[in-house]
């Protein structure tokens, strides 16, 4: 069986919606474009509005500590920067994220939803050039190989959503765990090709539910017993860039074989 790209995803704010792509434009040394292009930062007075520096998790509202997060539904607009938000399917903000009232509307709502969970109004940040808020430091894509969400799927005795890993790309056609032999291994899709650099290590965000904003599983955990490690997909760097689409053919190469 041929291993393809089942779906691709973009994550425009970090820590918010998923948005489905059926393409996309790689470019040599970067992320999908808008992909956690911006972040709302819990320390309102520590960087500007734009910022090339690496920050981790922890430094943004997340689904680690802010569960309630995944009850939102986001939308962004490439071409005017705006993101609109729903609550319960209904409109409850929008505002044009690269100008300072559209921030303003933005951040003074997520202030609001989130009430005492957080100390202060967060801050919305944009990354500059190459970056992005990712959990690597790097610009990168994740991987996520489906065979090993329901290998694990099988051993909590849960369903679990993909969705939960938040991953760039979903693959099919892999053996469970199949990717973590990739490290150091190009592949190749289209004319694209994507260096795979290591394993993602998982974090307690895996353990809310995307459907239900709940925290219903411990994925860490049920990882540990089961497996003996805490990851789930891996990094890749785009070394060659090139339109990926979903359904495209990937194809591994080993170095031994380059």
């Amino acid at each position: 069986m041929a291993i393809r790209i089942n779906h691709i995803f973009r994550y425009p704010v970090k820590s918010l919606t998923a948005e489905k792509l059926s393409k996309t434009q790689l470019e040599c040394g970067r992320s999908i474009t808008n992909d956690r292009r911006f972040g709302l930062l819990l320390d309102s007075s520590a960087v500007n509005v734009s910022t090339s520096n690496w920050m981790p998790k922890t430094e943004f509202l997340s689904l680690m500590r802010n569960e309630r997060l995944a009850a939102l539904e986001t939308q962004f607009d490439d071409t005017t920067n705006i993101l609109t938000i729903l609550h319960q399917s209904r409109k409850a903000a929008r505002g044009k994220l690269t100008d300072h009232n559209g921030r303003t509307e933005i951040e003074k709502y997520f202030a609001d939803y989130l009430g005492d969970e957080i100390a202060r109004r967060p801050k919305i940040i944009e990354s500059a050039g190459n970056h992005a808020f990712s959990d690597h430091k790097s610009p990168v894509l994740s991987i996520l190989n489906l065979a090993s969400v329901k290998d694990l799927e099988k051993s909590t005795l849960s369903p679990i959503s993909p969705m939960r890993f938040r991953a760039n790309l979903w693959l099919e056609g892999l053996a469970p765990w199949e990717e973590f032999n990739w490290l150091g291994y190009d592949i190749k899709i289209n004319n694209a090709t994507l260096s795979v650099t290591e394993r993602i290590d998982r974090c307690a965000a895996t353990n809310v539910n995307p459907d239900t904003a709940k925290r219903d599983l411990n994925i860490v955990k049920a990882l540990q017993k089961n497996f003996k490690h805490v990851d789930m997909g891996v990094f890749a760097r785009v070394s060659t860039g090139g339109i990926i689409r979903v359904g495209d053919e990937v194809l591994p190469k080993s170095p031994t074989t380059a």
